[in-house]
């Protein structure tokens, strides 16, 4: 199954939480705080959203950082991905 965004929506797939902290201490499941770093997964076309024009301005495997409680979950074949519109990715991040 494919997923296909409309409109300004961008479907990222979140980055894992790190399993221990600088100084080495192990984290247990619940401890880990979920990361707002993701990678992009797809992009929809843009154009005209609700009367403005929108570019795209991020692409298929950027790494970006999103708003905190942004976006629907979905779980596609196993895999849990988040529906987010581009105004809620607030930067890319850049290696």
């Amino acid at each position: 199954m494919k997923l296909v965004p409309l409109g300004d929506r961008v479907i990222i797939k979140q980055l894992e939480a790190e399993e221990t902290t600088k100084s080495g201490i192990v984290l247990p499941g619940a401890a880990k705080e979920k990361p707002q770093e993701a990678v992009v997964v797809a992009v929809g076309p843009g154009g005209i959203v609700e009367g403005k024009e929108v570019v795209m301005q991020v692409k298929v495997d950027d790494k970006v950082i999103y708003s905190k409680y942004a976006g629907t979950e979905v779980k596609i074949e196993g895999k849990d991905l988040i529906i987010v519109r581009q105004n809620d990715i607030l930067a890319i991040v850049e290696d």
